[in-house]
């Protein structure tokens, strides 16, 4: 997770656009385009004036952007030395406990590459959702942990699909899809772009495998960043991430 991605989350959320954020902000809607387009780096967390005034236009809580930029920042260093520590221990922990155990290894070798990525923050929204547990990913309490606790049995991802099945604790299963269907070349390129953009996922890749990931075709789903990390884990061990 970073602060470019809490921003976009909010500005959907909320239905506004970028440059609603740059007046707000006072800042001019080409840095507020190239932050959220990780062509420029995010603020240090002690520039606490420029954060309140999003942290008030976006209505999140008092410093939870230079909270996210602390976390950040944290992670770039320990990436660094090839530590990346959760973001959330204790949610990491409870989703990893509930994964059924055939998905289980794959699914840790994407999270724990990041401190809150795309899949984790997928997971545990699904997961909220299906427990009928209203709160937003980024403030999820212990209450509310324990209860997300108790209402899931399980759950397990298909890496092809990207499909989550929840098996709850009333033995209820609940099946939720996530590949975007009618997909177009500028969704394509939307997914590549961001999976190019995340050193996180594409950081590995070598020419070859870029050049192979560039050329797939979808007719009938508009690929994500996550998706092309998992076709490029696939390029390399498919009889293992595929089991």
């Amino acid at each position: 997770m970073d602060v470019a991605w809490v921003i976009r989350q909010r500005l959907d959320e909320l239905g506004l656009e970028q440059r609603d954020l740059a007046r707000a902000a006072a800042v001019t809607e080409s840095y507020v385009s190239q932050l959220l387009t990780h062509k420029k780096a995010p603020p240090a967390p002690d520039r606490t004036e420029i954060y309140d005034r999003m942290d008030r236009f976006l209505k999140l809580p008092h410093g939870e952007l230079a909270r996210v930029a602390q976390a950040e920042l944290k992670e770039e260093r320990q990436r660094r030395h090839g530590e990346v520590e959760p973001l959330f221990p204790d949610l990491r922990a409870l989703i990893l406990r509930k994964c059924v155990p055939a998905r289980l290894e794959p699914v840790r070798a994407i999270i724990e590459r990041q401190s809150f990525g795309e899949l984790e923050r997928l997971v545990v929204q699904t997961l909220l959702r299906a427990a009928r547990i209203d709160v937003d990913v980024l403030h999820v309490t212990p209450k509310q942990r324990a209860r997300l606790d108790s209402a899931v049995t399980s759950w397990e991802w298909d890496p092809t699909t990207f499909a989550l099945t929840v098996t709850l604790a009333r033995a209820a299963v609940k099946r939720f899809e996530y590949a975007e269907r009618t997909g177009s070349d500028d969704a394509q390129e939307k997914g590549l772009t961001e999976f190019l953009r995340e050193p996180m996922l594409s950081g590995s890749a070598t020419e070859e495998e870029l050049a192979l990931l560039k050329s797939l075709q979808f007719l009938d789903r508009r690929p994500t960043a996550l998706y092309y990390y998992c076709e490029l884990q696939n390029l390399r061990d498919p009889l293992h991430f595929r089991a």
